[in-house]
Parts: C-alpha cells; structure tokens; sequence
C-alpha cells in the first residue's frame, strides 16, 4: 500500500506590529508637503512591506519628532513610543538610520533596556544588523559611538563659530532687550525705548533701590518689551519685575558691547547707555549686593555673621526661626545647618554650649557638640566687651606705645568718643566695625574669646573702617589661627603682637523660656525677660481689679480666669514686692536664675520687703 504524503502546513507567521519612528534636528523645510520625516517613513514603510512574508505589519500611528535634537530623550513622540513599548502595543521599531533614535550613547542604553523588557525588536533600514545578538549590538555600539562623535564635534565648532562672532561684536540671535529691534540679523536703536531705558538708568542712580526703582515705573506705566510670537500672537507688555530690572542695569549690551564669557566686546550695534550713567549704576549694585551679603541692609542684621567659630575651628552661621509672629536669631554651628558632623567632633571634645542640649535644641546624638547660640546675648556681650576696651585709658595705652604723647592723648578721645555712641551707629555700620577690628570670635567651654586686630581697630579711630586687600586678609587670618590655638592663661588680655586677645567668662543658662549668655556672678545686663515683666504687670493689674471691686473675691477671680485659687493667690502676693526688687526686675538687673517660673513656686514669699531681697538675692 502506498504511504500518503504530508499534507502541506497552513500555518501561518505571527503577525508582528510594526512602527516607524522619524526624527529631523531642525524646523527648516518641515513646512513642505514632503519633507524629510515624510521621505524616513516612506522608506521604512517600503521595508516594512517587503517582510511581510515574516508577518510584518505597519501600525498607523505615527511617531513623528519634528525639530528636536538626538542629544535628548526630551522628545514627544519618542516619549509616547517608549510608553507603547511599554504597554505592550509595539513589536518592532523601525528607523531609517541608528542616529535618528539617539546619538548619545547612554540614551540608548535606557532605550534599550525598555525594548529589552518587552522583547521588541530593533531595525535600521539603511544599517543591517540585528539587536538580538551579540555582534549585533557591538555594531550598534561602534555606530552611535560614531554619532556622539560627530555630534560632539558640531557642538564644538557652533561654539567656536559664536566665539568668534562676538569677538567680532556679532549679536547672535534671541530676543533683542527693550531699546533694540532686529534689523538684517542686527540690533537696532529703538529710540522710544532707548530713552525709557536711559530713564531707568538714571532713576535707579537717583534712589539707589531696585524694589523703589520697580514700585515707581509701576507707578508711571512703563512696561516690558512687547513682543510677537512666531504664530502671530503678542507677550510682554507687563510690568517691569526686579529680575528683569537687575538683569537690565548689568546689561552690557547698552554700552555697546557684546559679552562672551565675561569678557566684553565692541559691539556692531549702537549703545544706548554712556558710559559715566552705565558705571554709576553699577557701582551703586556692586554696594547694594555687599550690604545684602554682609547682612548690613536687614531689618535685624546678624553682626557677627563669618566671625564666630567654636574651639575645634567650625564657623557657626546665623540662623532665625519664627514664632507667634516674632523672629529670633541664633548663631548655630554650620554642621547643624548642613546636617554632616564636623570631623574635630568625632574626638568626643565638649565645647561651649554642649552641657545640655535640650537647652540648645539639639537632641539627637549624630549631632551631639553642636551650639545654638541666641545671637542678642552674643553680640550684646563682644560689643560691650569691644566698649570696655575702647572706654578703658590703660588697655589702650599699652596698645599706643609706639605713638606720640599727643597723638596718643587724641585716640584716647576718639575711642572714648567711639565707646559712647557706638550703639546710635546703624547696624550695618556697627556689623563693618566689628568685621574690619575683629580677626574672629571664639566661643570656648569657659567663655568667650575675642581676636582683635589692633592695627585695625587704631584704624578705626579715625573713621576709617575699611578692610584690607584679599591677601593681606588670608594671611593675617592665618597668622590670627595659629596664636588662637596657642592661646591660654586668664580672663584678661593676651597682646600676641598685632592681635589682642580679650576674654569673656560666660555660661549658657535657660533665664524663663529664654537661653541666655551670662557671667557667672553677674546680673544679666541686657533686656529684661519679657515672661517676668508681664507676670509683675498682671499680678498689679490682679491686685487693682481685687482692691477696686469689693464684691470681687480670689475665687471670683480664678473661676472668671479659669485658674486655680494657688495661682491667683501666688499671684496676687506678687503685687507686694518691694519697690526697688520691681524696679531691677523691670530693668533686667537680676540674677539669671530669678525667673517667672520661680517666683511663682515661692508660695511663701514674704511680705517684709528685706526678707524678700534675702529670698530672691537681691539684697
């Protein structure tokens, strides 16, 4: 019997979807019924066709990348290829040329491992190679190795090419600031403009301010640029925002110039600013900036802001927080800002401020050793350390030696003179003296130190208050660095040649709710503590009301208050405190450790007024 043969196999290749990705780098000819996007996809189209004996199928979406550079994987319509690749929607990518998905080889790495992850395929029409294999991608890598090349070349000749076109005072191209229009690929003098732009000029030399300068051309109706769009549509036209005013008074381009990399260029366009107006503008920005770094032009400046440094060298920066309206300001060590621990830390060495750190805010142990200093207590003790030197006869003589008994008798006036009225200085001038007369402030675990340079500070006698170039800086710093870390001995004065060291014996003490600087054994001398001024003036407001309503009892009192009796009557006993205790309470001239709180724990203070300053150590 004859064996039958096989019958044929019907069975057809999977149908694989097919999609075609185009990109052109530039906008030019995009315009044309066909253009280069429409020739890419013609061509992988025809290829897509003559595998359709593999089951190969073009989807009718179109990935189109129209004027966007392969140097990024910012694009739309690759972004929505790659999400359809994802999705699962897409079997083949179809390109005419490598390059066209990217010229950057870890674009492509990325591009890859998405097509990797869904098991699509990869085709160059132009480039026969196949992703699947090893050799495969050895050639796709040697090809876009070839593509970054290429690309990174063009990039360095367009940059030598506009290089060179503003050395040669060639405007480049983008939008022309207000006072110019473009004329033949020039800037040209918009003679309405020009002169609100020299009206602006002159304004800002008049009230010295930016934010002033910005609130009066509101104020007159001057308005920015307006412009066309490339569709026909307007923008600008709005008011004048301090960026764009700080942004046109540095504007070299009114000179007349072109600037490349910080160097300026004679330009081929007209200037519109001369040169006198154009310089006493920035003359009064390059003063404006210092004063805002330098913390001069604040409301509350931190004057001892680039000075203060603890014992192992780490600067402490200022720093404010906000409550119930009200700004306090601390000077706080720079690792607590930055959040690293300071290397000198890891010795385990304590320093000023580290005895107890719920008082400083500091809990956590990574950043155990760090301070946070109040900056009112801080400062108010170097200047009135600074004062006592300037208003003390004999520490100044010893710094005057080598000066004429008259011209010595003469500094002594002006520092007395100095001492006097060195708080009705403004703050900015009080913060300049005490940057140019002090090299830094150390703060130790007993106390405050002062560095001081005396040169400077006899300077400063005269009035002139001005610091020196940046290397005579560097190296005195460096000279001031050195004699601190050799320093030591008692509270008193060290002279180390140029740098006088003065010290202040202080502790970190909690006065109320407060942290304060002090010297041991001393009254606080500085503002009184707001928590015990407004105690002692609510119980004399309790003891009016009591005294004034003779139907009012204590019990009255604390149930319309809803307070205990113990309160209001603790309270209430308050109100009989001696005259002179009251007094040096409201003036601040007490112990540290007098507070709110432990007057109100007295439960048995007494009422003979000497007992009373026995009691509270004010006797």
């Amino acid at each position: 019997m004859a064996r039958s043969k096989p019958a044929p196999s019907s069975a057809k290749p999977a149908r694989l979807r097919c999609a075609v990705y185009t990109r052109k780098s530039s906008e030019e000819g995009l315009e044309q019924a066909f253009n280069s996007l429409d020739a890419q996809r013609e061509a992988c189209a025809a290829y897509i066709a003559s595998q359709r004996h593999e089951g190969w199928g073009l989807l009718p979406t179109l990935y189109d990348d129209g004027g966007y550079s392969g140097g990024s994987m910012e694009r739309p319509a690759l972004q929505r290829l790659l999400a359809d690749v994802a999705a699962g929607r897409v079997d083949v990518v179809v390109v005419y040329k490598v390059d066209r998905l990217t010229r950057a080889l870890a674009d492509f790495a990325r591009i890859v491992a998405v097509f990797d992850a869904r098991q699509v395929s990869f085709v160059s029409v132009t480039q026969a190679f196949n992703t699947t294999s090893s050799m495969g991608r050895l050639t796709l890598n040697v090809l876009l190795s070839f593509a970054q090349f290429e690309r990174e070349v063009t990039g360095e000749r367009i940059r030598d090419k506009i290089a060179a076109s503003k050395r040669k005072g060639m405007w480049m191209g983008g939008l022309p600031p207000l006072g110019y229009d473009v004329g033949e690929r020039r800037l040209v003098v918009n003679e309405t403009e020009a002169e609100t732009v020299r009206h602006i000029f002159r304004r800002y030399c008049a009230v010295r301010s930016v934010r002033l300068l910005q609130l009066e051309l509101a104020q007159a109706g001057i308005l920015s640029k307006q412009r066309r769009a490339a569709d026909g549509g307007h923008f600008g036209g709005q008011p004048l925002a301090r960026g764009a005013l700080y942004a046109m008074l540095a504007n070299r381009l009114y000179l007349g110039e072109v600037v490349h990399k910080g160097q300026g260029y004679a330009g081929e366009h007209a200037a519109i600013v001369d040169a006198a107006l154009f310089a006493a503008a920035q003359a009064i920005l390059a003063q404006n900036r210092v004063e805002r770094d330098s913390g001069a032009a604040a409301d509350a400046p931190s004057l001892l802001a680039g000075l203060v440094y603890d014992a192992q060298g780490q600067r402490l920066t200022p720093s404010h927080t906000l409550k119930r309206g009200l700004r306090y300001r601390y000077y706080v060590s720079h690792s607590l800002v930055t959040g690293k621990r300071h290397p000198a830390r890891s010795s385990g060495s304590r320093t000023f401020g580290d005895a107890d750190q719920s008082d400083v805010g500091v809990a956590d142990a990574p950043r155990a050793g760090c301070q946070r200093l109040p900056a009112l207590a801080l400062e108010a003790l170097v200047t009135g350390r600074l004062r006592e030197l300037l208003g003390s006869a004999s520490a100044l003589h010893e710094l005057m030696r080598e000066h004429s008994a008259a011209e010595q008798q003469r500094l002594l006036a002006e520092g007395a003179a100095l001492a006097a009225s060195w708080h009705e200085a403004p703050a900015g001038e009080q913060r300049q003296r005490l940057r140019v007369c002090l090299r830094r402030i150390v703060v130790r675990a007993d106390g405050i130190e002062l560095q001081v340079d005396t040169a400077r500070l006899l300077q400063g006698f005269t009035g002139s208050w001005c610091l020196p170039d940046a290397a005579a800086e560097a190296d005195a710093d460096a000279r001031a660095l050195s004699q601190a870390n050799a320093s030591g001995g008692d509270d008193g004065e060290l002279d180390r040649g140029a740098v006088l060291v003065l010290r202040v014996p202080a502790v970190l003490q909690r006065v109320g709710q407060e942290l304060r600087l002090v010297i041991p054994g001393k009254s606080t001398g500085s503002a009184p503590d707001a928590s015990l001024t407004g105690l002692l003036a609510r119980a004399q407001q309790l003891r009016e009301r009591i005294f004034g309503e003779a139907q009012l009892s204590i019990d009255d009192v604390a149930r319309e208050e809803g307070l205990s009796r113990s309160y209001v009557t603790r309270l209430l006993r308050l109100s009989f405190l001696a005259p002179d205790i009251v007094a040096r309470l409201l003036s601040g001239e007490h112990p540290p450790e007098l507070t709110a709180t432990r007057l109100m724990a007295d439960t048995r203070l007494p009422m003979d007024w000497s007992e009373q300053r026995k009691l509270l150590s004010l006797g």
